[in-house]
């Protein structure tokens, strides 16, 4: 399984890439948009981690360029604020299958990519 994680806190990231390589999943950590859309543009990703609030650009942008280049990659969302808590995320973003905190267990969402990343 081929994962994309667009996460701007290097150690966050990190510590969910560990997670997931440990379950034999392929993983590439980017801390933007402009090199996470770099990372679209030659791979095709199972499963993208989208964390909606980036210090440099914007996660929506990202969910759009991969849904339009990459329709069949699943995106969960993860966030540490309440925008979009009303589920509306699911509205902006045709390939959204999940949205939790940041402070969700490494494991969980390891577990979490897992399931929604697996071929339909």
């Amino acid at each position: 399984m081929k994962v994309l994680i667009v996460e701007s806190d290097p150690d966050l990231g990190t510590l969910w890439k560990r997670h997931m390589e440990r379950m034999d999943m392929d993983v590439r950590l980017e801390g933007g948009q402009a090199k996470a859309i770099g990372a679209l543009q030659t791979q095709v990703f199972d499963i993208i981690v989208l964390n909606l609030v980036l210090a440099q650009g914007s996660a929506l942008a990202v969910a759009d360029f991969a849904s339009y280049r990459h329709p069949d990659s699943q995106i969960v969302f993860v966030t540490n604020t309440s925008f979009f808590s009303d589920g509306s995320i699911f509205a902006h973003s045709a390939n959204a299958r999940a949205m939790v905190q940041t402070d969700t267990p490494a494991e969980d969402l390891a577990n979490m990519v897992a399931h929604y990343g697996r071929p339909v």
